[in-house]
């Protein structure tokens, strides 16, 4: 059940990306992957590796998942920038 908060956690902060800069690996996608699975790996994380069962989530259990969306959204913005950075490196050199 503790999976599920987090994965709900991580889908509704991506909903907030449409008002940031489309510079995400993967686009929209990549944006989506990041807040997803940075919202569960950093909720497993907490645990310990154990997803909580349903008597032991609450909504603390779904707050735990922003920091991770968060990181998660910032790793993937970070690749794609450094990607578009480099292809536009490379379109000066062949100019």
């Amino acid at each position: 059940m503790g999976a599920l908060a987090w994965t709900m956690m991580g889908l509704a902060l991506w909903h907030f990306t449409i008002f940031l800069p489309d510079r995400c690996w993967g686009g929209i996608i990549g944006a989506f992957l990041g807040c997803i699975f940075g919202a569960i790996l950093f909720g497993l994380a907490i645990h310990g590796f154990a997803v909580p069962g349903q008597d032991d989530t609450d909504l603390v259990t779904t707050l735990e998942a922003i920091p991770g969306a968060v990181l998660g959204y910032a790793f993937f913005y970070w690749l794609g920038a450094r990607q578009e950075a480099s292809q536009r490196d490379e379109e000066l050199l062949a100019t």
